[in-house]
């Protein structure tokens, strides 16, 4: 069983998907609609490891603590530990939800899915 706001997520991404024929949004929602045991965890030495600075990065799950981002980067996640929301904003970066990233319309080839 679903949360209620995960539920809105993945329904807003999913029409997202249908309504603006971009993928990426779809493949985000199927992703947040496995089961919690399933879902991805991202530590942000991955990001930071995957990415260079200004890169847009989506987690369809948690984004954790663990290392440290070394250049600014845009991270949108379904939720954020207290310590990687600090750390990122510590690195001039920006932690943002999944919706808002859909709301500012970012062009979805600059969207680097990590998993």
């Amino acid at each position: 069983m679903l949360n209620p706001e995960l539920k809105r997520v993945i329904q807003t991404l999913n029409a997202a998907s249908r309504k603006g024929g971009k993928a990426i949004w779809g493949a985000l929602a199927e992703e947040l609609d496995k089961s919690k045991r399933s879902r991805v965890i991202v530590n942000l030495s991955k990001i930071s490891r995957h990415t260079e600075a200004g890169d847009v990065v989506a987690v369809p799950g948690k984004v954790l603590a663990a290392g440290s981002l070394s250049h600014p980067v845009t991270v949108a996640a379904y939720s954020f530990s207290e310590g990687a929301r600090e750390k990122i904003a510590g690195a001039d970066s920006r932690a943002i939800s999944l919706l808002d990233l859909l709301e500012e319309g970012v062009e979805p080839s600059r969207i680097k899915i990590l998993k």
